[in-house]
Order: C-alpha cells, then sequence, then structure tokens
C-alpha cells in the first residue's frame, strides 16, 4: 500500500488481483474465477463438475480454504526473515489489514497447527487413493485450484513450513499433489505462449501497462455487463434501508476492511454487489462478492 493504480478507478479495495473487463472491475478471486468462466465459453472449463456431489465438493473446499481461516493462518507463515516483513511501514499496513489482529508469539505455531492439519485432511481423504486430482479428473479442476492454492503458495516460500511437523515425508500425497498442479500450470503457459490456447486460439503474450495507460482502456470501454436489479426482499436490503441509485459502501468483513468503496448501489443479489464508484471524470462499476462482505448505507458506514 497505497495502491496509485486502483485509486486511479476510483478504488478503495486492498486486495488483489481484481479483473477489468469492459468498464466493470471485478474483485475476489471467487468472483473472478466465476465471470471468467462465464465470458470465455470457447475455454475449457475449469468448473467442469457434472455431478451434485462434485459441485458441493468444490463449493466446500472454497468455502474451508477462504471462508475457514485456512488462507489466515497460511499467511502467518510468511517468514519473518523476509527483508518485506521486517520494514515498520510494511508491520504496520499488514496490522491495519488485518483489523488490529497481529496474533502476537501465538500465531505461527498455531498456524503450523492449522497446516499440518488440513494437510493431514487432504492426504487420509481426497488423495487417499492415490488419484492425481481430488476429483478423480483426467486434468486439475476448480476444485483443486480451491484447495491447492496455499499449499502452492507456501512451498514456494523457503522457510514458510517448517520441514519437522509439514514436509514430503509426511504428505508424500499432498506434496506430490502440489507439484502436479505446479506442472499444469508451467505447461498452460508454455501452450498459451505457443499459440495452442484453450479453444483452438492463439494466445497472446501478457502485456505490460501503466496505472495511466490501463485506466484510460477501462474508462474508455463500454460496461461488459448489463446493469442489474436490487432484489428488494432480500434481508440485507430490507434491514439496511437499501435501494437501487443510493450510496452505499461495500468492504470484506474479514482481512482489508479498511479498505472500503462507496458509490451508487447498481445491482445487489445473492451472489453478487455492484456499485457504481467515480473515476476522475468517468465512473466503473465495482463487483464484490455477496458473501464475505458487508453492504451498507454510506451515512451508516463509520459505524461499522
Amino acid at each position: 500500500m497505497p495502491r496509485p493504480d486502483l485509486e486511479l478507478l476510483g478504488i478503495q479495495h486492498r486486495r488483489i488481483p481484481v479483473v477489468a473487463i469492459g468498464r466493470d472491475v471485478y474483485v475476489d478471486t471467487r468472483l473472478i474465477l466465476a465471470k471468467l468462466e462465464a465470458t470465455y465459453p470457447a475455454v475449457p472449463r475449469l468448473d467442469a463438475a457434472q455431478s451434485p456431489e462434485h459441485r458441493a465438493l468444490q463449493k466446500l473446499l472454497e468455502v474451508w480454504t477462504v471462508e475457514a481461516g485456512l488462507f489466515e493462518r497460511a499467511a502467518a507463515l510468511i517468514p519473518a526473515t523476509l527483508p518485506l516483513t521486517r520494514d515498520p511501514a510494511f508491520r504496520r499496513d499488514r496490522l491495519a489489514f488485518n483489523n488490529g489482529r497481529g496474533g502476537g508469539r501465538h500465531a505461527r505455531p498455531e498456524a503450523v497447527v492449522a497446516l499440518r492439519a488440513a494437510a493431514a485432511f487432504l492426504e487420509t481423504t481426497l488423495l487417499a487413493d492415490g488419484r492425481a486430482w481430488v476429483l478423480a479428473t483426467p486434468a486439475p479442476s476448480l476444485a483443486d485450484v480451491e484447495a491447492v492454492w496455499p499449499f502452492h503458495w507456501l512451498t514456494t516460500m523457503p522457510g514458510a513450513l517448517p520441514p519437522e511437523h509439514v514436509s514430503p515425508a509426511q504428505f508424500p500425497r499432498l506434496f506430490a499433489w502440489v507439484e502436479r498442479f505446479g506442472a499444469a500450470v508451467r505447461a498452460a503457459r508454455r501452450q498459451g505462449r505457443g499459440g495452442g490456447g484453450g479453444g483452438g486460439e492463439p494466445l497472446p503474450p501478457p502485456t505490460t501497462l501503466s496505472g495511466e495507460t490501463a485506466r484510460a482502456a477501462v474508462v474508455g470501454a463500454p460496461y461488459h455487463e448489463a446493469e442489474g436489479r436490487v432484489d428488494e426482499r432480500d434481508p440485507c436490503v430490507v434491514a439496511g434501508g437499501l435501494a437501487k441509485g443510493r450510496r452505499v459502501t461495500v468492504f470484506p468483513t474479514d482481512s482489508g476492511s479498511s479498505g472500503k468503496d462507496v458509490g451508487r448501489l447498481v445491482s445487489l443479489d445473492g451472489n453478487e454487489v455492484v456499485i457504481e464508484t467515480q473515476a476522475g471524470d468517468s465512473t466503473v462499476r465495482l463487483h464484490a462478492p455477496r458473501h464475505g462482505f458487508r453492504v451498507s448505507l454510506e451515512e451508516r458506514a463509520a459505524n461499522l
């Protein structure tokens, strides 16, 4: 922090990545994945689970990783020896990001216990029969993505996982799965660079843009989605006095809640909330998931 490129779009949300499709900006990876799957139907879907059981397991793994605290525990294992974590400004920023919850001397040992338990869960259940992917699919699915990323992230950080508690010797199936996932990602990148992307269409190499150039591209584009509606029967709409067109505040309720976005309420349903924010002399629409985010009238946000 600060994030000047996001501020150019009038966005205060702290967590990255974000995705802009046209003049619609999406936050939170859960929503981003769903929108990308819907936007590019010609690309083979990660969300390919067919049976009700598979769809339920995929959703439960998402909740387990994000909302049941696994990611928060994984973040506590970032090694304190990294130069960034020694920076006093970074420490102050992280404390504000985590709503003042520093964890103290108990944070790391408790995180090790939680990650070891999570590793044991996967080792002895979903991966116990030697399958390559959690839904026994031919290739990784969204269920793998939802479950693997904290482990994949930590294994790329030397010193994050104490080998006496979480290691390939103790959890061979888990670590082999993490390695398979990494290999699949690397293969997909090679395929893209070679012009063999999903749907048979070539994938161009990624282009790096300045914040100003990115802002111009976003605000100069049409909206990607039609303007939706506000569900007037939604319990939060009724209790909070919300209505389409009113100015509201939207922010995550777990970490990063200091980044509150304010704008005109465009739509709200059981899956997402959309507000229109001011980006200089233009506007963008900010999309956030309903679950894990709070929506309130702007004048009431100071008391939350």
